[in-house]
């Protein structure tokens, strides 16, 4: 009775009549089971990363929304992370989803990274927000007021190619938004005003625009390419920003003694300075 061979055998049965009940008890209960909260995901439970304050629109529910996911959602569906996620990286503000995670109870975290406005595309008498890439941002983010605050990108003659979300398609947006993101806060200290793309000139096979700076006082800044062309004999753009902030800070300002000036930060000489009768912001007359 207890000799190897039934030993075996009785262990076998006993297996096959485990995963009989299983069975039995799975095709009987397993409709309400998987019907339980614990499983099904509503946007509610679906976790984003939070946006940062130049985000106003909800993300979560505009990518709910737009990508049609209000259906029934299961945490036990293999495919639903990648749906989530190719749905969040469709969003306009989502500049990549780093990872979606599922939870039991039904939870989903999305790690996402948001796109960063960084100056404003003024095309006829609207001005449209981009980030560094020259990805065109959601207008409707920025009051007339928060929108004044950026650096402005003029006299560009081409309109987006695509929706918003998608590249301008223009490299003197994209060469403009790289300068703009340049400065950071150092473009209200210096007291800056607009980018404005100039004369467009052979590098290589391609064609690449020059750009020019304007003050609030209408000095006028010979800036030269965008960031990234690797022109041989141009110094690189935190050299140029270091260069502007030097002399804000020898001269207190970028304008000259009269008025506006031009100021060229585009080859490896130095700055012109001011006449000897300029005023240092920390003394009298030199």
């Amino acid at each position: 009775m207890f000799g190897p061979g039934r030993t075996a055998l009785l262990a076998m049965l006993i297996v096959a009549a485990f995963a009989a009940g299983t069975y039995f008890l799975w095709t009987k209960f397993s409709h309400e089971l998987l019907s339980s909260s614990e499983y099904w995901v509503t946007p509610d439970r679906v976790h984003v990363t939070p946006p940062p304050r130049w985000v106003r629109s909800d993300v979560r529910a505009e990518v709910f929304r737009d990508a049609s996911l209000d259906g029934p959602l299961s945490i036990l569906d293999p495919e639903l992370a990648e749906r989530i996620g190719n749905a969040f990286s469709l969003h306009a503000w989502v500049a990549k989803v780093v990872e979606v995670r599922k939870r039991h109870p039904a939870r989903v975290e999305v790690d996402v990274v948001y796109r960063r406005p960084v100056c404003m595309v003024r095309v006829a008498d609207q001005l449209l927000p981009v980030d560094v890439e020259g990805v065109l941002l959601p207008e409707g983010d920025f009051s007339p007021v928060e929108a004044v605050r950026y650096p402005r990108l003029e006299d560009v003659r081409s309109v987006p190619i695509g929706p918003t979300g998608s590249r301008w398609g223009d490299i003197r947006v994209s060469g403009g938004a790289q300068i703009a993101a340049a400065f950071g806060a150092a473009w209200q200290d210096l007291g800056l005003d607009r980018i404005v793309p100039s004369e467009t000139t052979a590098l290589g096979y391609a064609e690449e625009p020059t750009f020019e700076l304007y003050t609030r006082g209408g000095t006028r800044i010979l800036w030269g390419r965008a960031p990234g062309t690797g022109l041989p004999g141009e110094i690189p753009v935190a050299e140029k920003v270091a260069r502007l902030v030097r002399y804000k800070e020898e001269y207190g300002t970028l304008e000259g003694i009269g008025g506006p000036q031009p100021l060229d930060v585009r080859s490896l000489r130095s700055m012109a300075t001011p006449p000897k009768t300029a005023t240092r912001p920390d003394a009298g007359p030199r």
